[in-house]
């Protein structure tokens, strides 16, 4: 009995010592970490209601175009002359232009841009990269009205050079396509080389270890192992060229021109909203509305690239302990 009474008083004693414990871990309320919580929400609702705002504003703009009984929407699609004065609004000649940039900057960029990230993440010394990759990204912090300037002054006199004068129009595709790519190689560097030094060292080793070169090492191991995050930087490297504006409004040419010559003359999505709506534009004119419905398309395009994106982020994920 007595040592019955000593092990019951035992447990009552560490079943006091478990609630002074208790007691003592309870969590006390922390003020600003809730007003931190409360700002960092707030910053997330502003964006989406932001990007809300954005859509109503386009879709309601480009409503009232569409529903004009001007407009037809099978020649909006298909049609190959824009021209709002005389009532024709075949979109293609906008779309070919912006596509024709964008391939030509992504033929310029994605391969110097994944060939910059592979020596910085494999090749480059740690003191090196430190050096290389801020300068790199000054490239980034260069004003876009810079980069036209350049396309204009600088690309277009050397492609006349290389091709003829005859050839190369002064204000062409290629030159604006050549320097957004110029322009975009910073992103397309850095997040690739972010994607591919996150691999981890080990499946290097292992590779050098079985008798890989540094070369194989990088371009058959590293680079399918970060498949994904380069394949992510890519579609933000289209996304940002489709979207690039004071290049092409420069350098690619006024007024919308149905052609697959990188060498003449087009005007882009962006740099045809630019340019009409510098001009002297009526409120509520079908003109003005043509602009919403021009960045409508652009949005979805956008989008549409945005959702790939993620889409190859998820498929091709690979996560290593």
């Amino acid at each position: 009995m007595v040592e019955q009474s000593e092990v019951m008083a035992g447990r009552q004693e560490a079943r006091q010592d478990g609630d002074r414990i208790t007691a003592k871990l309870v969590r006390k309320p922390r003020i600003g970490e809730s007003v931190i919580q409360a700002l960092l929400f707030l910053c997330g609702a502003i964006s989406i209601l932001t990007t809300l705002g954005i859509i109503y504003e386009l879709g309601k703009e480009s409503w009232l175009f569409f529903s004009s009984p001007e407009v037809d929407l099978v020649e909006f699609f298909t049609g190959t002359t824009w021209q709002p004065q005389i009532l024709q609004f075949g979109i293609w000649p906008l779309v070919t232009a912006t596509l024709m940039v964008s391939t030509i900057a992504m033929l310029v960029a994605l391969p110097l841009g994944l060939g910059t990230a592979i020596y910085l993440s494999e090749y480059a010394s740690p003191r090196a990269r430190s050096i290389l990759k801020p300068l790199l990204e000054v490239l980034a912090g260069i004003p876009t009205v810079v980069y036209g300037y350049f396309a204009l002054t600088f690309m277009t006199p050397l492609l006349r050079a290389i091709f003829g004068a005859n050839v190369v129009q002064i204000f062409n595709t290629a030159s604006a396509g050549i320097v957004v790519g110029i322009l975009i190689i910073p992103l397309v560097a850095s997040m690739s080389e972010d994607a591919l030094h996150a691999v981890p060292n080990s499946l290097r080793q292992a590779a050098l270890a079985v008798g890989a070169t540094k070369l194989e090492t990088a371009l058959r191991v590293v680079v399918p192992a970060a498949v994904s995050g380069i394949a992510a930087a890519f579609v933000v490297a289209i996304s940002r060229a489709v979207g690039e504006t004071m290049v092409v409004a420069i350098a690619a040419g006024a007024g919308p021109k149905f052609t697959f010559n990188p060498f003449e003359s087009a005007e882009t999505m962006t740099g045809h909203i630019v340019r009409i709506s510098g001009g002297d534009l009526s409120y509520d004119s079908i003109d003005y509305n043509s602009i919403f419905a021009i960045g409508l398309l652009l949005f979805f395009m956008t989008f549409t690239l945005n959702v790939i994106s993620r889409r190859i982020v998820a498929r091709f994920r690979e996560v290593y302990d």
